[in-house]
């Protein structure tokens, strides 16, 4: 029988089947699009007649639609109204993405796109939010990576067996997004001790004491930390996604050009790395806690940052591809450190939510910015200065975890003070 607590200090809920398929699966939905955009090009090029180019900015303008909607949506998912805004997002990328795959004019197969990236910044801000709201920020962060990465491995497995096209890669992903919208309604609710206050009225699940007057200076002091912690996160982890994003893009062309891997080789590379990150973001959520967050977060910057170097160094096709494995999957575990970080900013969402959608403004300028460097410079310039983002990030990375850190220390401690105060006045 299973004697825990309903709620933790922080009145965080406990993971349950039907709240992870939602909050879990939503999340991956809303994601979906970034991980197609290599099938997505290819169909707008061969079926509506764009150029790369022309296709790439479509994907881009998709990108950033779904990373704007995630940002203004991120308070409202904070606070009540995350199961409105998924059901919503979800229905509008179901539309817009059947339109995409179904019309074959191609001014709306545009807007469709566009609206279906509209409505995943929802998606993935709904789902950030609830996931704040489930029990051990660091398991959940790398139960959320291995879910998102086990589904987008089948459907990148998919879509070259059904045939690369419109009707695959976009019309999966609507049927994907309305049958995930039947689940919103299961997504947990908002934590009842986070720090962001409901608009106008007492935080839900205060205590009386929680109602009295802060030793001045101190509380303020606090909250003014946590939000310039919470503002640096946002503005770092954007940062980081050009970093790695950049490389990502341009792996095959760098590895083609370095180490002479051909297609096959390079189609290796890339499955293997996506079977790394499951495999490791496993053995994350299994340990939770117990890897304590910010020692890890530094191995991990510290180790992909010289990954990523030595990838524009590597000439032998073994090695290149062996740092790219190695890249990919430290990425993999240092982005869902860096989510469990948000979670533990705020109990409610806030900062989790509003995360996805400044990673996605990163992601979004991320194949521009690694294909001018590479060919204004070369690729071995290319990789320090990729391997520079994750050495200086580094810094701003671990003042914000130790921040969270406080916040979750302070939230024990203010579970733990009503106990003693009555303990203390049955000794008196």
């Amino acid at each position: 029988m299973n004697t825990s607590p309903p709620q933790d200090s922080a009145g965080r809920v406990a993971l349950t089947a039907r709240r992870g398929i939602s909050t879990f699966g939503i999340g991956v939905v809303g994601f979906m699009a970034a991980n197609l955009v290599p099938f997505m090009i290819i169909a707008l090029v061969d079926q509506h007649g764009l150029t790369p180019t022309e296709a790439g900015t479509v994907m881009t303008a998709c990108l950033l639609s779904t990373a704007i909607s995630c940002l203004l949506t991120s308070r409202w998912t904070a606070l009540s109204g995350r199961h409105t805004v998924a059901r919503i997002g979800l229905l509008l990328s179901a539309a817009g993405f059947g339109i995409a795959a179904l019309v074959p004019v191609t001014p709306l197969a545009i807007a469709g796109i566009i609206l279906g990236g509209l409505g995943g910044g929802g998606a993935i801000s709904s789902s950030g939010a609830a996931l704040a709201a489930l029990r051990n920020p660091n398991r959940m962060s790398g139960i959320s990576g291995l879910a998102n990465r086990a589904i987008v491995t089948v459907v990148l497995a998919l879509i070259p067996l059904l045939g690369v096209g419109m009707l695959s890669a976009f019309g999966l992903l609507a049927i994907l997004a309305l049958a995930f919208a039947a689940t919103a309604g299961w997504m947990p609710d908002a934590a009842a001790g986070g720090s962001l206050p409901r608009d106008g009225g007492p935080d839900v699940g205060r205590s009386p004491e929680a109602d009295k007057p802060p030793v001045p200076g101190k509380a303020a002091g606090a909250s003014r930390r946590v939000m310039i912690a919470g503002v640096s996160l946002l503005a770092c982890f954007g940062l980081w996604a050009v970093g790695e994003d950049s490389l990502w893009a341009v792996a095959g062309s760098m590895g083609a050009a370095h180490a002479g891997i051909g297609d096959q080789e390079i189609g290796l590379m890339l499955s293997i790395s996506t079977a790394g990150g499951l495999v490791f973001g496993a053995v994350a959520s299994y340990a939770g806690e117990r890897l304590r967050r910010t020692p890890t977060l530094i191995v991990l910057l510290l180790l992909g940052g010289g990954l990523k170097f030595a990838a524009g160094l590597t000439d032998d096709p073994f090695w290149y591809m062996l740092v790219i494995i190695a890249w990919n999957t430290v990425y993999a575990l240092a982005f869902m450190y860096v989510v469990s970080v948000a979670v533990a900013l705020d109990a409610r969402g806030f900062w989790s939510a509003a995360l996805s959608g400044t990673y996605l403004i990163g992601s979004a300028f991320a194949p521009l910015f690694g294909t001018f460097v590479a060919e204004a410079l070369g690729y071995v310039p290319l990789s320090a200065i990729l391997s520079a983002f994750s050495f200086i990030l580094l810094f701003p990375f671990v003042l914000v975890s130790r921040v969270a850190a406080g916040v979750e220390a302070r939230a024990r401690a203010e579970a733990q003070e009503p106990a003693i105060n009555l303990h203390h006045a049955a000794a008196v």
